[in-house]
């Protein structure tokens, strides 16, 4: 389904200008002393947010193709926001405003506003120059405007007229000789880029960079950062031909110099005054559009060169409960992208058309009753199943041509705890905390894997889907490689789902026997929550290997995980409480037995063998995921605002740094004309930075939650910088 158009790309400005033709002069008369006089008369002009609303969709729809998508980037007509602007309506009253724009708008067919839409601009244009919305509606008679003023002040500003900028050299902008992303370079990724969420299709983390290796880290330093708009922030960036494409909290994505942090451009999403904005983990690329998720669950495809809106699609219902959190990919011409919430009947996968955004396939993560597998829930009916999300970014394989997506619980978790249902049925619950190996030309499933049948305790097997090539028995194999909070590795076979071995890091209470033929887990049935006693378990629900992706070098078959040492305890809610999940329960954290303090854990596993490298304790629990290079270094942040490097074959730290505030991202690395750089983005408040800060509460860490950017390269690199003298 084809959405509203609810775009809003913020380059350079927008602009209903102050007129066409001859009425453009108007724009650059002087204000006169009788008409300031007069205008301090006036009273100032208020309206509500909803009008301004209002006004931006018929902005969109009428004025847009003149003014430009941000009211002041037009290729044909004027600005309608900004100093000049200001300056130019401050000492005329709202009603001039409103007849113009009533009279010469829109061009072609000027005259054909009715006076409620007129208004509605009107109060755009307010809105857009800095007058705040009100509870009072700015009228939609002209003539009770004649009273009113702007309502900005005159502070001054813009260029003197007739001044002249003395000559200055332009800097280099990438953009303008950024090429397109083809199939060719998602399958084989330039090592100086970082295209995908894990840089592969098959997830690495990991990087063939080796510019700054083990014995130059320690003089690493920032070449500069970038303030982010406030809040969470667990967004990965992605970087091409030197352009740097970051997505904020509030749905705003901004292009920049990926050499100096010079801003390229921007696109801010206008929500609607319901929705709140969600954190957001991935986008994607793939010839000249950037394909981004947003909050309200549309996902747009945005022109990576100038910001714009190619298209824009409807991918879940709000009403109805489906978010998407995680982000896109693209593969065989198609955005993927997976939806999560408490919807009823399941989550899916959607994908569309890369081209025009049309939907192509909807894969459900939940089947109904008389589809294969709907006999797993205990015969429920299927508008009371939900859960199975799908938070986290795809994988792909070329060879096999399957896109792989992990899936998550349900907290609706009292109707599976037992087996009740009719004959024929049980409460396995698929494809809860499953692999999903799905066709991306037709959304077929090619095969699941369910990791954890029926799970009852929100420990999720959602996280990525890693594609590596690794001995078994003598003989190599494909496998998709995944981990769960419960810290245990599932290997698969890539074509088949066949299971194929795990391996166990030791950090779980709850799985008492895993089956080495088909790899079913048995919960320990003295730990599942529902019968009014506390259970304690371990790890804790945000996970001993939460979202925060593991690097994995494919050259040495290492990977390298992030874990938080913690436990819970599953605490029964008083008569009439809600619990968080449906058995009656709800989590609290607490350190593992006989703790020595330490929380975070970095480790090195050879999946190849099973046997530890190394591992890397400290006090503060880990919070990004792990970013492998060739340089022989694994970089990763923690709750204390740092983030390290350290020695990716003995886990000494080899140099860190304290940043402004949590790093909750995946760190990245890329290179510019030769220079390699490492990019991380702080800004806590996702639930690790909540649910563990109480273990350590001397970590305390700022409460405004200012995101940013922060880029680190070799001091010995000639930086690039712009604008220098």
């Amino acid at each position: 389904m084809r959405a509203p158009d609810r775009r809003r790309p913020t380059v350079r400005g927008w602009s209903l200008g102050v007129s066409f033709g001859a009425v453009v002069a108007l724009a650059f008369v002087p204000a006169t002393v009788a008409g300031q006089q007069q205008q301090q008369r006036r009273t100032p002009a208020g309206y509500t947010a909803e009008q301004a609303d209002a006004g931006f969709e018929a902005y969109q729809q009428r004025c847009a193709v003149c003014h430009g998508a941000n009211l002041d980037d037009g290729p044909f007509a004027p600005p309608l926001r900004g100093a000049v602007f200001r300056e130019t309506w401050l000492p005329r009253s709202v009603e001039a405003l409103f007849r113009l724009t009533a009279e010469t708008m829109p061009q072609d067919l000027p005259g054909t506003l009715d006076d409620y839409t007129v208004t509605e601009l009107v109060a755009l244009m307010l809105q857009e120059n800095g007058v705040e919305p009100g509870a009072a509606a700015l009228p939609s008679d002209p003539t009770l405007m004649a009273g009113l003023s702007p309502g900005w002040s005159s502070l001054g500003g813009g260029l003197s007229p007739g001044a002249s900028l003395p000559p200055w050299p332009a800097p280099w902008n990438p953009l303008d000789t950024m090429q397109p992303v083809t199939d060719e370079m998602l399958h084989d990724p330039p090592a100086e880029d970082w295209l995908l969420w894990r840089r592969t299709y098959g997830a690495y983390g990991f990087s063939p960079l080796d510019r700054i290796d083990k014995k130059n880290v320690a003089d690493l330093r920032v070449a500069w950062s970038w303030a982010l708009p406030q809040g969470p922030n667990e967004s990965t960036p992605i970087v091409h031909d030197g352009v740097l494409f970051v997505h904020g909290y509030g749905d705003r994505v901004q292009a920049l110099n990926a050499a100096n942090g010079d801003f390229l451009w921007q696109y801010t999403r206008r929500l609607p005054r319901d929705v709140s904005p969600s954190l957001k983990r991935g986008m994607s690329i793939h010839g000249d559009r950037l394909f981004v998720p947003t909050s309200d669950a549309h996902v747009v495809a945005l022109d990576a060169k100038t910001g714009n809106v190619v298209w824009d699609t409807q991918v879940g219902d709000l009403d109805a409960g489906l978010r998407m959190t995680g982000g896109t990919l693209v593969a065989r011409g198609k955005v993927m992208v997976g939806t999560m919430g408490r919807h009823a009947g399941g989550n899916y996968v959607v994908a569309l058309d890369v081209e025009t955004g049309e939907e192509a396939w909807r894969f459900g993560t939940i089947p109904a009753p008389d589809d294969p597998g709907g006999h797993t829930w205990n015969g429920i009916p299927h508008v009371e199943r939900n859960g199975a999300s799908v938070w986290i970014p795809g994988s792909y394989d070329p060879v096999s041509n399957l896109a792989f997506f992990g899936t998550g619980n349900t907290y609706d978790t009292a109707p599976l705890r037992d087996p009740t249902g009719p004959p024929g049925t049980n409460n396995d619950g698929l494809y809860l905390d499953a692999t999903l190996a799905l066709n991306p030309d037709t959304g077929e499933l090619a095969w699941h894997f369910q990791h954890q049948a029926n799970g009852q305790w929100d420990l999720d097997w959602a996280f990525e889907r890693q594609i590596a090539e690794l001995p078994f028995g003598g003989e190599s194999k494909s496998v998709v490689v995944t981990i769960g909070k419960q810290a245990i590795f599932d290997f698969v076979e890539t074509a088949t789902g066949e299971y194929v071995s795990s391996i166990d890091l030791g950090l779980q209470t709850g799985i008492t026997y895993i089956d080495p033929v088909t790899g079913r887990k048995t919960q320990d049935p003295t730990l599942i929550p529902g019968d009014g006693e506390t259970k304690r378990l371990c790890p804790h629900v945000g996970g001993g290997r939460s979202w925060q992706p593991t690097a994995y070098d494919p050259g040495t078959h290492i990977a390298y995980i992030p874990i938080i040492e913690a436990c819970m305890d599953l605490v029964p809610v008083g008569e009439g409480e809600r619990g968080s999940l449906t058995t009656g329960v709800r989590w609290t954290v607490r350190p593992r037995p006989e703790s020595d303090g330490r929380y975070g854990r970095l480790e090195a596993i050879d999946l190849a063998t099973g046997e530890t490298a190394w591992i890397s304790r400290q006090r503060a629990p880990q919070t990004t995921a792990a970013l492998a290079t060739a340089g022989g270094l694994v970089f990763a942040g923690s709750l204390d605002r740092r983030i390290s490097a350290y020695d990716a074959a003995t886990g000494d730290r080899l140099w860190a740094t304290r940043l402004t505030e949590v790093p909750n991202a995946p760190p990245i690395t890329y290179a510019v004309d030769g220079r390699q750089y490492v990019a991380v983005i702080v800004g806590s408040g996702g639930y690790l930075t909540r649910a563990y800060s109480m273990l350590a509460p001397e970590i305390r860490n700022p409460p405004d939650r200012a995101a940013a950017l922060f880029v680190f390269a070799l001091p010995d690199d000639d930086a690039t910088v712009s604008n220098a003298p």
